[in-house]
């Protein structure tokens, strides 16, 4: 009875109060930014894109009864730099959004993303791609390059795992945030999941199934630590600086640190990491027989 009164609550009274506010946000972000978007570029204009984004944002959140709980705000990203996070949901977008701005980066989307990220590019100078301009690296890093140049502008937002994991490890970061230079932002991002699951798990649930089950969870709780800057060191490449920042992400928020390319949950294993792992396991085998043939 008491399973059966909490679903007749989540899907019969908080489910139409959520996609109330849901609508609205999403309503008035749209319009709040192309209006935003006419002004000439000046200070009012950041001033007021930041108003709008803030607002809708937390409006979002409160969408899906997000309870946030800010660590060490005085580490909070400073503009000119580049945010980097654990991933595990599209809402960690929301969840940063809500306590500041950032300049987004990612990949030209039609539909109605499509119609939040032309708005939102009209408003604030978010980086946004073909799909064709993805694939080529090094356009995408001198990009970036040209926006860190300018110490005034918003810090850039990016998850370089580049898919969501499952709110327990944090999985190998590309390269290519690392190599950009300038001063990198850690944030740990952390999911109680005992009142709701924020993984999204793409390769099962559609975006409008993940939403629904996020909007008919009781509430999304979670932890979010803000962290000291860190900097490229003297002779450390751009992997090392990236395992250094990951290794500070999974400690802070309790996560399991992994080697993996989080991508391979969709992609074929390839033929030369098989093989490397097979001559490990071979090397393995025989160390142990020639250990076994001495005792005998």
């Amino acid at each position: 009875m008491v399973w059966v009164l909490g679903v007749i609550v989540r899907y019969c009274v908080l489910l139409p109060l959520r996609l109330t506010l849901a609508v609205i946000g999403i309503s008035l972000f749209v319009i709040g930014t192309t209006l935003v978007g006419q002004l000439p570029r000046n200070r009012l204009k950041n001033f007021l894109s930041e108003v709008v984004h803030l607002t809708c944002c937390r409006i979002c959140v409160r969408a899906l009864s997000g309870t946030i709980h800010y660590h060490n705000r005085q580490y909070r990203p400073q503009k000119g730099g580049i945010c980097v996070a654990n991933h595990t949901s599209p809402i960690d977008v929301l969840i940063l959004t809500t306590d500041g701005c950032y300049t987004m980066v990612g990949q030209v989307h039609g539909g109605l993303m499509g119609i939040i990220q032309r708005s939102m590019v009209k408003a604030c100078p978010h980086i946004w791609f073909e799909r064709s301009e993805m694939k080529d690296r090094h356009l995408v890093i001198r990009r970036l390059k040209e926006h860190i140049a300018l110490k005034e502008e918003l810090p850039i937002l990016i998850f370089p795992e580049g898919t969501c994991i499952n709110n327990t490890s944090v999985m190998m970061f590309k390269k290519g945030s690392f190599e950009i230079g300038g001063t990198i932002h850690p944030v740990a991002i952390k999911y109680n999941p005992r009142f709701g699951d924020a993984f999204w798990n793409s390769s099962k649930y559609n975006i409008v199934s993940y939403l629904l089950r996020v909007m008919t969870s009781w509430a999304i709780v979670c932890d979010v630590w803000y962290m000291p800057p860190m900097t490229r060191e003297e002779g450390e490449d751009a992997v090392q600086f990236a395992n250094r920042v990951k290794s500070a992400i999974a400690v802070q928020g309790g996560l399991t640190e992994l080697p993996w390319d989080g991508g391979l949950k969709r992609a074929k294993v390839k033929d030369t990491f098989k093989e490397e792992q097979q001559k490990n396991y071979s090397k393995m085998i025989v160390g142990n027989g020639s250990l076994k043939s001495e005792l005998d």
